[in-house]
């Protein structure tokens, strides 16, 4: 079935996506309606319970967003700071319980107080709130602060005049071996997360058959406690628009799109913004760059599912399927987007490439450690004194970081979750232990992922940490598998009856449950919550042992 409707996804195109008019249609009720459906279905000769089934998945789509004024960031970091408690008894001076919703993460964990309003986010700074205009009940979200230890940044930098920018293309446009060579021996690696080799995707991509090929930026990986992704596309979006033309150069693929938050509105307009100005200067012609192909951008707004930064669920959602998991093999780089070779990267990743072709390959690999080249963005919460984003040496000592750059904690913090909801829970006294690069997480037993980093204040309960972890996953599992789907589910209403009515857990039936979940999940999202589980397990053994017989 989903083979069928990939190829029925495919005759619309892009221009014509399955996917956003199901976005449209259902954006003004809550969901596709019937009269809505039955008219998708009859131009894309689908079923009606498959624009229904659709629909029905994503956050902003679904009924209970239907009549809501506001939405109060829910993330992690806004949840262990208290600060979105704080902010909804000042919301309720001015709305109703019913017209205040949530969202998993609005990217301002160095605030930790934003909220989303009209379209737009906003900002809550202690003083009461006025009775709102039509526009807004907050201020306009503030600038994230930045720095780094790299001496020349390679992601910070503005980009200055865009034809100088790009003109880098001409040069290699005649010598892709040159700007594969460059690319290989810069060694970078994936930093969304799994730090997977970058050159071993473009490879495999270049290699497999196809009729055309596609290019795929991932912006919806959403992990609460990283702004990352937020700041690049806001502030530098031609870094990750040149470093999407630079792939489909080595891969001939002349098609990139950009899969945005819909949670970060103020992102998907600068991006669009950016991809006019190239438009307008003509900066992804063929006659300007005399390269064999003409290269297009296409700006996809999400529709709030968590899951989606998951590259093969993001690959059905664009394809109008509802977002599950793939298994694999096969692979995007060979099928990926309507069948075809898809080279598929996160934000930061594309941002890279540029530093990487003008400076050298070897340049870029220099700046980190032997295993983890390169620098890392790390993103602090509002824990810190001095919170922001900063662009860190791989190898760097995370103590460096957290004093040198983030001016220390304000408050006494215990913990630090660090690479996500499914990353690591680093207890304090493991800091001193840690250097930023893939190796010494991993060795350490956490994750170093999208380097988000959530204090966890010392008066903050791990069981209630844990409960949220569990009831996040649990929510924004796809269902496909039951490992995620049940597990997560079953996670949740045992940390539940614990933390409310003192019941106790069977501690080796909670094993197994973590067991099955690690491996027998489809994805990182029901794989990747045991890691922390166990992490607060192991460090924080007096607080949890009372949960537990």
């Amino acid at each position: 079935m989903s083979r069928n409707l990939r190829g029925l996804s495919e005759r619309k195109g892009l221009k014509e996506s399955l996917f956003e008019e199901i976005v449209r249609a259902g954006a003004g009720d809550g969901r596709a309606g019937i009269e809505s459906a039955d008219a998708i279905r009859e131009k894309y000769l689908i079923g009606r319970s498959s624009v229904l089934g659709v629909s029905s998945f994503y956050d902003f789509l679904k009924k209970e967003h239907r009549g809501k004024k506001v939405f109060i960031c829910d993330g992690t970091a806004c949840l262990t700071s208290g600060g979105n408690i704080r902010l909804k008894q000042e919301l309720l001076k001015i709305y109703g319980e019913d017209e205040i919703g949530t969202v998993t993460c609005l990217g301002h964990c160095h605030s930790n107080n934003a909220f989303m309003q009209g379209g737009r986010t906003l900002v809550w700074d202690g003083s009461p709130l006025p009775v709102p205009e039509p526009e807004s009940a907050g201020k306009a979200a503030v600038k994230i602060r930045t720095g780094t230890n790299a001496g020349k940044p390679a992601l910070l930098n503005p980009p200055g005049d865009l034809k100088e920018y790009y003109g880098i293309l001409r040069t290699f446009c005649s010598d892709i071996s040159g700007a594969i060579g460059q690319i290989e021996r810069s060694g970078l690696r994936g930093r969304g997360g799994a730090g997977f080799s970058f050159s071993a995707k473009k490879q495999a991509s270049r290699s497999a058959l196809g009729t055309r090929k596609y290019i795929i930026c991932n912006a919806d990986e959403g992990d609460p406690g990283a702004f990352s992704d937020k700041w690049l596309l806001e502030e530098r979006p031609h870094s990750v628009l040149f470093g999407m033309m630079a792939a489909g150069m080595v891969t001939g693929a002349d098609t990139g799109i950009l899969y945005i938050r819909g949670e970060y509105p103020e992102a998907v307009t600068a991006v669009k913004n950016a991809v006019r100005e190239l438009v307008s200067e003509k900066i992804t012609s063929r006659n300007l760059w005399k390269c064999d192909k003409e290269f297009t951008f296409h700006v996809v707004e999400g529709a709030g599912a968590y899951i989606c930064g998951e590259e093969t669920s993001l690959i059905n959602s664009l394809e109008g399927l509802r977002p599950e998991v793939r298994t694999r093999p096969p692979y995007p780089a060979t099928y990926g987007l309507f069948g075809l070779p898809t080279l598929l990267s996160n934000v930061e990743t594309f941002a890279n490439i540029r530093y990487i072709l003008t400076e050298g390959g070897e340049a870029y690999a220099a700046l980190g450690t032997e295993k983890s080249p390169g620098t890392k963005l790390v993103s602090l919460d509002g824990a810190f004194n001095s919170p922001g984003l900063f662009e860190v040496r791989m190898g760097t000592p995370l103590r460096e970081v957290f004093e040198d750059l983030g001016g220390g904690t304000r408050y006494p913090v215990k913990a630090f979750q660090i690479g996500g909801p499914l990353g690591g829970i680093v207890p304090s006294e493991m800091v001193d232990r840690l250097t930023l690069d893939f190796e010494s997480f991993s060795a350490n037993g956490f994750l170093l992922g999208h380097a988000g980093v959530v204090s966890v204040p010392e008066e903050f309960s791990i069981s209630e940490l844990l409960w949220h972890l569990f009831e996040f996953t649990s929510r924004e599992s796809c269902g496909k598998c039951f490992p995620c789907r049940l597990g997560a589910k079953r996670g949740e209403e045992l940390l539940a009856g614990a933390i409310r009515e003192g019941r106790k857990i069977d501690r080796e039936l909670f094993n197994d449950l973590l067991d099955t979940m690690q491996l027998g999940s489809l994805c990182a999202l029901g794989g990747g919550l045991p890691l922390p589980v166990r992490n607060a397990m192991k460090y924080f053994p007096d607080e949890m042992s009372q949960m537990f017989y």
